[in-house]
């Protein structure tokens, strides 16, 4: 009978594949129809530039890879394993996600936050060991939530008439960057979190440099200043 490591390694790398494949399963997804909120969302400030959310493919193929790696070289290693539970729950909500977005904004933002925190929770819980396979992957993943979740907020904020789009998009642009800059700074580790937040931010500036040049320069000036605990992670 499997052990219960060799389980969650089967669950989990189950699970990355399940993730990869609900793209397919919900046509046209494009993000929120600006309909969806009572104020409408027309090509909101808060969310990044439409290229950069390919990052996605680089996500899906990272964690398939990584996790099957996992599975067949590290199957009873406790550290994968430590790493494994938070991130099966993570990756187990990330499969309905695009299915609840379709009906719901506001459960979608709950469930990416959900997302959200399990994935840091393995990421910092993930081998200091095998970072290529384990911690790189898990760290691009948790960057970009970190990014999409607070963009989330934003555009709820907005959207429910709690902010306008402006004030919205520059608070949670804002905090995107403090967690980002919290997180990578005390991890220490897997500069690939940094990264995602990064490539996110510079997406921020490329959406608004002509038409929002005020957010332009918080999501640049945030950019840059997540490249320097980003450099020292990658020293370490």
């Amino acid at each position: 009978m499997p052990s219960n490591r060799t389980l969650v390694a089967a669950l989990a790398f189950l699970l990355s594949i399940a993730f990869a494949a609900s793209p397919f399963f919900v046509e046209g997804f494009a993000g929120f129809d600006p309909n969806q909120f009572p104020v409408p969302q027309d090509d909101p400030p808060v969310q990044p530039a439409g290229y950069a959310f390919a990052i996605w493919g680089i996500i899906y193929g990272w964690l398939i890879i990584g996790l099957g790696w996992g599975l067949l070289r590290a199957t009873q290693d406790g550290q994968w394993h430590d790493m494994r539970k938070p991130l099966c729950l993570s990756l187990a909500v990330g499969t309905t996600w695009l299915a609840v977005a379709v009906m719901s904004p506001v459960w979608a933002s709950v469930l990416i936050w959900v997302m959200l925190l399990t994935a840091l929770a393995a990421l910092f819980l993930a081998p200091v060991e095998d970072t290529t396979w384990a911690a790189w992957p898990v760290g691009l993943y948790a960057g970009w939530l970190s990014a999409a979740s607070c963009v989330s907020l934003g555009l709820l904020a907005a959207g429910y008439g709690y902010l306008d789009q402006t004030t919205a998009a520059l608070a949670f642009v804002g905090l995107a960057i403090v967690i980002g800059g919290f997180v990578q700074g005390a991890l220490g580790r897997a500069p690939t979190y940094g990264v995602a937040v990064i490539w996110a931010l510079v997406a921020v500036v490329v959406q608004n440099i002509e038409t929002t040049p005020i957010l332009a320069y918080v999501a640049g000036g945030g950019a840059l200043v997540l490249v320097v605990p980003t450099l020292k992670a990658f020293r370490s």
